[in-house]
């Protein structure tokens, strides 16, 4: 049984991490995160000249056509390098409900112009309620309209079509519909904006039920704790680079235990996640049994665990963690605000709780 990457799974990592290395250091990160929508249309279109923009959509469409692990991978690197912008959104949240519950006329008007880079989009779910539960939404469609708001919509600014989770099923509005304003929220992440949509008596395209939703969001959930484990990783990088340059009484930190040992369970708790989300990853690609579980496992440790990094690496560099100046509080803020993104590990928790009993009933009514 093979548990590595293959050689071009590899080599999409490596190039992804060169990539944004190159085209977005961090001081484009913190100039971009002081702009109004954290968008630079030159780094869009190179990440769309790479195929970034189509990497898991079917060719007719535009796209690649690689798995969900190489998205995973593509997504561990924009995490590393806290990539600011819609490609998230665009890609691993909007595309994939698209391509999950979509026509396939539909798709190829969507679908294409993300995959060619002409288009951005994100997906508006949340309300006033706060669940990721389409059965506890309360926005519904009227004659083809929509009317009500949605919160904490990312990058909703710059997209160009939003799509919309409704309580009877999932719709496509223009951004420059009428009767919708998009109005921007205060968030933790600046690099990723979030927003309040409106929609009043709003003209939406219906693309499909939400019973098609589900597989989705969990794609766009690993993604996240993809994002997640970049981060994380690069928290470690940081943490212990700081540790071997900083003398106290005359010795790095790095050589007191004290220190080692907060470093050895960054180490532990990044591995960890990564080997949850690569699992997820290739669960859900071959449509396992318990895809959704892994999805929800991942997510669980990855929102506690990105925290628990955050803290260690900012408690290793003593004040100086908080400062502005610091790196170390930008990956912090990526985390906290992923936390509770497409739910937190309580929610997880009892999601995997669920799943697992309603696999034991269904088992134990087969027998």
């Amino acid at each position: 049984m093979e548990f590595g990457l293959s050689e071009s799974q590899r080599l999409l990592k490596d190039n992804a991490r060169k990539f944004f290395a190159g085209e977005c250091p961090m001081e484009n990160v913190r100039r971009l995160m002081e702009s109004e929508t954290a968008y630079d249309e030159g780094l869009w279109a190179k990440m769309a000249e790479q195929g970034y923009t189509g990497i898991i959509f079917p060719e007719e469409y535009g796209g690649v056509g690689l798995g969900k692990v190489e998205l995973i991978l593509l997504m561990e690197e924009a995490g590393r390098a806290l990539l600011p912008g819609p490609l998230f959104s665009t890609v691993a949240l909007a595309g994939a409900v698209i391509d999950a519950v979509a026509e396939s006329e539909q798709k190829r008007k969507y679908l294409a112009a993300i995959c060619s880079g002409e288009a951005r989009s994100t997906v508006a779910m949340l309300e006033a309620n706060a669940s990721w539960v389409p059965a506890d939404l309360r926005i519904a469609s009227a004659n083809g309209r929509l009317t009500g708001e949605k919160l904490f919509v990312p990058d909703a600014k710059m997209a160009d079509f939003i799509v919309v989770v409704a309580r009877d099923g999932v719709f496509v509005v223009d951004a420059k519909a009428p009767g919708i304003s998009i109005l921007p929220m205060h968030a933790m992440d600046l690099t990723r904006k979030v927003y309040s949509v409106r929609f009043a008596n709003t003209p939406a395209e219906k693309l499909g039920s939400v019973t098609g939703l589900a597989n989705a969001l969990d794609v766009a959930t690993a993604a996240l704790v993809a994002e997640l484990v970049g981060g994380m990783q690069r928290t470690l990088d940081i943490t212990v680079e700081y540790a071997k340059m900083r003398k106290q009484f005359g010795k790095p930190i790095g050589m007191y235990q004290a220190v080692q040992h907060q470093c050895a369970d960054m180490y532990l708790e990044t591995e960890s996640a990564r080997s949850a989300v690569y699992y997820a990853a290739w669960a859900l690609e071959q449509k396992a049994p318990d895809a959704e579980i892994a999805v929800s496992i991942a997510k669980m440790y990855a929102s506690d665990a990105a925290r628990a990094v955050g803290n260690r690496g900012i408690q290793v560099h003593g004040g100086m963690g908080f400062t502005w100046e610091n790196d170390l509080h930008l990956y912090y803020k990526r985390a906290k605000a992923s936390e509770t993104a497409f739910g937190d590990s309580t929610h997880h928790r009892e999601r995997i709780a669920r799943l697992v009993i309603d696999a034991g009933a269904a088992s134990s009514q087969s027998a």
